[in-house]
């Protein structure tokens, strides 16, 4: 199978998206499970509204600020700029959601999306291995492909000091944060604004995504591609934006994730705060961005708005001149 490229994922040498084995990382189970269990564990013991409010908190600035706009976004799809000092504010944001640093997140990212975007791929890459299966294999293993692609970060961005310093701390950072906590609140605030947190970020990052790629009505999808996105609208405001998959994978470069009529995006809405500041410029949405190869709509779904913006418009007549 002839595979393509994408930006930083290189198709040479035979690459497949197809052969390869799934194989268990240890780091990766003791550290979810660790978070997990304490949090079940002492979680219940030391619930306090406090410990409850910290949490809250800092899951919405870690998940919004960082993982949804600053690795997301900004770090992995350049969908707008920043000041570097602020770039690296929300990347570090990221790194405390305790997924992985910088590069780890860019790699896990672009082989999933470099997989999905062939005319076949392994299902690890696709979420089509069943509930339980998916489950183990993405909280606690990985992929070995037996002919990798070349990967190559952008030299802007893998020789950045700093990028370069979390990277290799990555796990270390929730440290940074967990003494402040045990200043102010003792251990229930390092239980429910560190554990707690780190262990729900993680499952519900997983359990998002495989939910976004089970088969649904569409509206907009990506012919040639073996695996399409979907959305979760209920799930908008808890995800930030980030659980309207389907328009994701319609518009990756697109800042705004929650861009059709009655879709919420608190991530889009810091992206927008920050232009209006002055702070983010070159930012990406439909209007501005040219249709991906394959994009088209389906007329017919009941996901389609009634107001539709001038860009659905011209995909829409370009889907009825294909089928006339």
């Amino acid at each position: 199978m002839q595979s393509v490229s994408t930006e930083r994922v290189l198709s040479k040498n035979g690459a497949s998206p197809v052969e390869g084995e799934v194989i268990f990382k240890p780091g990766k189970t003791a550290w979810i499970a660790s978070m997990t269990l304490v949090a079940l564990i002492a979680g219940p013991l030391t619930f306090s509204p406090g410990a409850f409010a910290v949490f809250v908190v800092l899951t919405a600035i870690t998940i919004c600020g960082g993982h949804s706009v600053g690795m997301h976004r900004l770090l992995i799809h350049r969908s707008f700029r920043t000041h570097r000092a602020i770039e690296r504010v929300l990347v570090y944001l990221g790194v405390l959601v305790g997924m992985a640093g910088p590069f780890g997140m860019i790699r896990l990212h672009d082989f999933r999306d470099w997989g999905q975007r062939q005319s076949d791929c392994h299902d690890f890459f696709a979420h089509r291995s069943g509930f339980w299966k998916d489950a183990f294999w993405q909280l606690c293993c990985g992929i070995t492909l037996t002919k990798e692609p070349d990967f190559r970060i952008e030299e802007e961005v893998a020789q950045d000091w700093f990028y370069k310093g979390v990277e290799k701390t990555w796990m270390a950072q929730q440290l940074v944060l967990a003494v402040p906590l045990y200043l102010i609140g003792g251990l229930p605030f390092v239980v429910w604004g560190i554990c707690c947190r780190v262990s729900v970020s993680l499952i519900g990052h997983w359990l998002v995504g495989y939910y976004a790629h089970q088969p649904k009505d569409h509206l907009l999808y990506v012919k040639g591609a073996c695996v399409q996105g979907y959305n979760l609208p209920r799930l908008g405001l808890v995800t930030f934006g980030e659980a309207f998959h389907e328009n994701h994978h319609a518009f990756p470069k697109s800042a705004r994730l929650g861009f059709l009529p009655g879709q919420t995006d608190p991530g889009w809405w810091l992206v927008k705060g920050l232009e209006r500041l002055g702070l983010a410029w070159q930012v990406e949405t439909p209007e501005t961005l040219k249709f991906r190869t394959g994009l088209t709509v389906n007329v017919n779904s009941d996901a389609k708005p009634k107001h539709e913006p001038d860009w659905l418009q011209a995909l829409s007549g370009t889907w009825k001149r294909d089928m006339a």
